[in-house]
């Protein structure tokens, strides 16, 4: 019952291997499964599972725990997960079970869950750090903590407890942090269907269409090549675009207003993520295309800096830089381009960052500083560059030619050896390249 992951038994086993190495001989790392979601009463939420327990097992079920014990001579990886059951899998599907869990997805041994009770605590016995996201679970916290209690209960018949715990994400999120080959490769596979997707909503758009029309249009692509939303897509006409995380995708396109669609697929548990803003008419007026084509600037400037050794924070700093200089040569904000920097003008128009790291979650784990400076960006990176304007609809400082248009664009970006490779490329990004799609 393996899953298809696009990821090799070869990888996991590396990836774990790199992680025990990290974590020390006398370490336990203990992750558990996502849990399963109620939506209403006994129905479900579509099951995903936890992107570090999958970025580790590969594993797919809800209900286990991943146990890593560095140096044990018994077996150094062990999943306690549920055992076959004829009647639950008529009703939910087929289970690994222990043997599975052994023969397909390579660990050591499996226990079932239902164990997890009375053989945790022994393997807690001896190790003197546990590495545990403490806080994501509540419930799962009280249990770890309850184990430790009941090995250090035994500390006079010569039991020695763990005495020092660690969050783990501070080893394995700078571990996914470095996309391999295999990544990239799924990566890349999700934007080039999320570039289908976004011409299709292109392709698709009216004068008198509902946001939420296209957004039925975007996911059928999605479904269609095998992948799913990687987050809530994003279908603002008109004023819509300038409320960054619009939710309702429930309004009527006029004609003469623009289309912003922020929406990326999910392939293989790998995400991605593209923002387009496009005429609904097929033509931009002049006053959209002059901040359409200042976003493109400013993003033009952020990839400027998008290779090794560049501060991660030199993209947005040039990206504020080109979107300030342009607003205020088209009078939307006065006074010197220091100052309107210095006192942070430019957000009345730009109120977000110019991206995030990007992978198995949208906004991917990773550290953007270290030791309180900008980290550098290195080869494996993967990161969104996103610069937007949003002149809100009753904004009566700018004329009212400019307000109620919300721009933004947004693409996925590799840093490589010599510079950057932009994921989401083939998808049409100027007016004029825009146009030219819409209209032909």
């Amino acid at each position: 019952m393996r899953q298809r992951t696009g990821i090799g038994a070869a990888e996991y086993k590396r990836r774990r291997r790199q992680l025990m190495e990290m974590a020390g001989d006398d370490a336990i790392l203990v992750l558990p499964a996502a849990a399963e979601k109620v939506r209403s009463l006994d129905t479900h939420y579509p099951y995903r599972q936890d992107s570090d327990f999958q970025y580790l097992s590969g594993f797919p079920e809800p209900e286990a725990v991943l146990v890593l014990i560095p140096g044990r001579r018994h077996g150094e990886v062990i999943l306690f997960c549920r055992e076959r059951d004829a009647e639950r899998e008529a009703w939910d599907g087929s289970r690994a079970g222990q043997e599975g869990a052994v023969a397909d997805f390579g660990m050591d041994d499996a226990y079932p869950i239902e164990d997890l009770d009375d053989i945790l605590p022994g393997m807690l016995e001896g190790r003197s750090r546990v590495y545990y996201h403490f806080g994501r679970d509540a419930d799962f916290d009280l249990k770890l903590i309850g184990w430790v209690n009941r090995v250090r209960s035994q500390v006079r018949h010569g039991a020695q407890p763990p005495h020092e715990f660690l969050e783990l994400g501070h080893l394995l999120h700078e571990q996914r942090l470095f996309k391999s080959g295999a990544e990239i490769a799924l990566m890349e596979q999700a934007a080039q269907i999320s570039v289908r997707a976004h011409r299709a909503a292109m392709q698709s758009a009216r004068a008198g269409i509902h946001e939420y029309e296209l957004q039925a249009e975007l996911e059928r692509v999605f479904r269609a090549h095998d992948a799913c939303p990687a987050y809530s897509s994003i279908v603002g006409a008109g004023r819509n675009g300038c409320i960054l995380h619009y939710r309702d995708n429930n309004a009527r396109t006029r004609d003469g207003e623009l289309v912003l669609i922020d929406a990326g697929a999910e392939y293989r548990g790998y995400a991605s993520d593209i923002t387009r803003t496009f005429p609904v008419s097929g033509r931009f007026t002049a006053e959209q295309r002059a901040l359409h084509d200042l976003v493109g600037a400013a993003q033009a400037a952020a990839l400027a800096q998008a290779r090794p050794g560049v501060a991660y924070e030199a993209g947005h700093l040039a990206a504020v830089q080109v979107l300030t200089e342009g607003l205020l040569r088209l009078g939307l904000l006065k006074g010197s381009v220091e100052d309107n920097i210095a006192q942070e003008q430019y957000k009345r128009f730009y109120r977000h960052k110019t991206g995030h790291w990007i992978g198995m979650d949208v906004h991917d784990v990773g550290d953007y500083r270290l030791a309180g400076e900008s980290r550098l960006l290195e080869p494996g990176m993967v990161f969104t560059i996103e610069p937007g304007l949003y002149v809100g609809a009753e904004d009566t400082s700018v004329e009212a030619r400019w307000r109620g248009i919300g721009i933004r664009t947004e693409d996925d970006v590799l840093i490589i050896a010599d510079g950057h490779r932009v994921l989401t490329a083939g998808l049409a990004r100027s007016a004029d390249e825009i146009e030219a799609f819409m209209q032909g």
